[in-house]
């Protein structure tokens, strides 16, 4: 059994890296018993600040906040041919937003997984949330340490419980351990005691506010602190909380009994510690900790605990094991302490109790235990085929409610601050010409027939925004003033492909005679654009009328002239090695070969075919990465340049996903229909961070994707962007059955350069 190791490793002091050696010991040993071969190693992480001498075991070594560094370590991990992997996850110790790097990591090892948790939240953030459910769709196992940790997996990440393992936190093993005070210099004390990283959710005031009362009867107590001060706490505070504490003790006028051994000891000093006290006690401030490996030792030791009721101690001290106070009540905490202190028999109690459970953690019976599960995993994964290819997607269900949320009587809100609209930054006809769309294409196909009623709110603010040349203002404040002169190109071609499209299905004739109007007054105007952008909507647009007014000369003389730009662009743009129309990728940039897909199926140019087959491999090869997509960031891909991926924008998304549906629609080419899938797929996590940015909560979809979190403000070009995908998604898989039925014969075959 070959096994790897992901986690903080000794030297480096923290308790994961305690945690991490200890079980890499403990399975060596497990695996020797069972005279096995085994070959055991460590990936450490680095928080890029500290250099650590590691020992032997460890053989690769991540810098925390370096992206790249997390798929090479899966490269490393895969090419020493292991055959589990266990990773020990706590989100601060991962880099991205809530360590968000390590699903990438994950999600390119090819052996069963393990995940320990040493941290399960009852209300995670929506990084979190996510986090941790695709680390339990990625995990063969995830190792929780209590029972409650199962119920939250379960009821709020939905992990599978099947997928779900409960073992203990290791211990050493006390038994040979012998007591001893002398280290510390407390003989002839009665010592209470805690130990770990020093913080202000560790409650110490409350034991020091407890003590005068204490002393009274039994001066010769002493409350001592071992550890130091957290890393993160003292690089923001510094020792602000220590010197806190030792003024408030001195202000009790109980300095005298509280000690602070500030240090990170080893655990042969903590084992004689926890054996010599007579209570240790916990006193933290809120139930919020399902996994505390601090308790956990002194339930090994056999130590009195008496703690307050976090969800870890409920479960270690239940049936006598221990003892608890209130959350911050350091008067109950006082009378508790002395009834014990004047009753030695209760201590002795308590500790037997706690003493017979503590052997069952163990490091020798964990590892064990872990040996099992990793047999268990390299078993199952051998019955399991791990990323099975699929050419069909799961839709969530589908919802305007975001939609309805930033419409207002004026039309559709452009920004929202996460899902709350922002009505400081006003409106824009992109927006409100992409909603139109959304709903005519909702009432079509019979998903949302309600949100038909929004479209004569968007139509009356594309109608106030035409001037009378038939260009469009595109921006309007919240209090009704224009912003501009005269929109953008692009925002115009957009406009008229909303409109083409009303026309093509006015739900009466009211809509329809209304979209003309607007139509007819823009159509001068279409021939003297110069944005190729804007063009390729104006096709698309034109693409639609024809639909309904098939016969109508000059709208395809327009189409036709606005065809052999586009292509006019790409013959004095492209090269071998760049067959685009321009020399930059930037926005929206699946429009342009989408456009003269649309464009094709009415005219039936082959020359048009040609361009549109070779921009569209030339798109895909860009941003179809290791079997996901990896779209162009918004800093743009200039000819020559590395790609760039930070600032990823849903727009581009749906950009790819009408694409491939309309290149599939003309070809029948199968795989378009699967490329198509994965593209939506981004907008569900298949991205280069794996979360997903339609938001199940609020219905909307986040503004981007950067190189380290989500951008959680949910727009409206976003949302429409995700809706618009989903609808293209649902009519290509709707369609598909009368399609094979109905397939063209004289389709032209699909061009291979088209190769994945």
């Amino acid at each position: 059994m070959k096994v790897a190791i992901l986690g903080n490793y000794l030297p480096r002091k923290c308790g994961i890296a305690t945690f991490t050696a200890n079980l890499t010991a403990s399975i060596l040993k497990s695996v020797s018993e069972a005279k096995k071969p085994n070959d055991i190693f460590v990936v450490a992480m680095d928080d890029g600040q500290s250099q650590f001498e590691y020992p032997e075991i460890v053989k690769h070594t991540i810098q925390q906040q370096d992206h790249a560094q997390y798929e090479k370590a899966a490269e490393y991990i895969n090419n020493t041919k292991a055959d589990v992997c266990i990773i020990q996850h706590e989100f601060g110790i991962f880099g991205g937003e809530s360590g968000v790097f390590i699903l990438s990591l994950m999600s390119k090892l090819n052996m069963p997984i393990i995940t320990t948790s040493h941290t399960v939240l009852k209300t995670p953030s929506y990084h979190e949330r996510h986090i941790m459910k695709k680390i339990g769709q990625l995990s063969q196992q995830v190792v929780v340490m209590s029972n409650l940790a199962v119920k939250f997996l379960t009821n709020i990440y939905s992990i599978p419980v099947q997928k779900v393992s409960v073992i203990q936190h290791g211990v050493p093993d006390f038994s040979s351990v012998k007591p001893s005070r002398s280290n510390f210099n407390y003989k002839g004390k009665k010592v209470l005691g805690t130990f770990g990283f020093l913080g202000r959710s560790k409650g110490i005031e409350t034991v020091i506010n407890a003590l005068p009362e204490i002393v009274k009867l039994h001066p010769d107590v002493v409350y001592v602190v071992m550890g130091q001060t957290h890393p993160n706490v003292k690089k923001h505070s510094g020792e602000e909380y220590r010197n806190y504490l030792k003024q408030l003790a001195a202000t009790n006028k109980v300095a005298e009994n509280v000690i602070f051994e500030d240090g990170f000891f080893e655990e042969e000093d903590l084992q004689k510690f926890l054996l010599g006290v007579d209570v240790y006690i916990t006193a933290y401030l809120n139930e919020a900790q399902i996994t505390s490996g601090t308790i956990s030792y002194a339930v090994g030791a056999g130590a009195c605990v008496l703690s307050t009721p976090f969800w870890h101690a409920k479960e270690l001290l239940a049936e006598g094991r221990g003892d608890f106070f209130d959350f911050g009540e350091s008067d109950q905490l006082s009378k508790k302490l002395c009834y014990l202190l004047n009753h030695p028999e209760k201590i002795a109690a308590i500790k037997e109790k706690a003493s017979a459970y503590g052997k069952e953690l163990y490091w020798d019976k964990i590892g064990g235990e872990y040996h099992q599960l990793l047999q268990l995993a390299i078993n199952n994964s051998k019955k399991t085929t791990k990323n099975i290819s699929r050419s069909r997607v799961v839709l969530p269900p589908f919802s305007m409610s975001h939609i309805k949320r930033l419409t207002d009587d004026m039309g559709i809100l452009e920004h929202a601050n996460y899902s709350v609209p922002n009505y400081k930054e006003g409106y824009c006809i992109d927006d409100n010409v992409r909603a139109l769309l959304l709903v005519l294409m909702a009432n079509e196909l019979e998903v949302d027939k309600e949100s038909i009623e929004l479209a004569d709110t968007y139509l009356r603010y594309i109608k106030l925004m035409q001037k009378d040349d038939g260009f469009f203002h595109n921006d309007m404040s919240y209090d009704k003033k224009f912003l501009d002169e005269t929109g953008s190109e692009d925002s115009f071609g957009r406009t008229i492909w909303a409109i083409s499209y009303m026309i093509r299905l006015a739900p009466n004739d009211s809509h329809l005679q209304f979209a003309k109007d607007i139509f007819f007054n823009s159509l001068p105007n279409f021939e003297s654009v110069q944005s190729i952008r804007a063009i390729a909507n104006i096709i698309l647009g034109l693409g639609h009328f024809l639909k309904r007014y098939p016969d109508n000369e000059n709208v395809m003389h327009i189409l036709q002239v606005l065809t052999s730009k586009l292509s006019r662009q790409f013959q004095d743009e492209s090269s071998e090695d760049w067959c685009w129309f321009e020399p930059i990728l930037s926005y929206d940039n699946a429009m342009l070969p989408l456009a003269l897909w649309q464009s094709y199926a009415i005219t039936r140019d082959k020359n048009v075919y040609d361009i549109a087959s070779k921009t569209t491999a030339f798109i895909h090869n860009k941003t179809f990465i290791n079997d996901q997509f990896s779209l162009v960031g918004n800093a743009w891909l200039h000819k020559g340049d590395e790609r760039p991926s930070d600032g990823q924008q849903p727009i581009d998304a749906m950009a790819m996903v009408m694409m491939y549906s309309m290149a599939f629609q003309v070809t029948k080419n199968t795989k378009y229909r699967e490329f198509m899938n994965k593209a939506f797929m981004w907008f569900l996590g298949e991205n280069d961070l794996y979360i997903p940015l339609y938001d199940e909560e609020s219905k909307g979809c986040c503004d981007g994707l950067g190189s380290n979190s989500i951008n959680r403000n949910q727009g409206a070009e976003s949302t429409i962007s995700y809706l618009l995908s989903y609808l293209t998604v649902w009519q290509t898989e709707m369609n598909t059955a009368s399609l094979n039925a109905l397939l063209d014969h004289e389709t032209l075959p699909i061009t291979n350069t088209l190769s994945n």
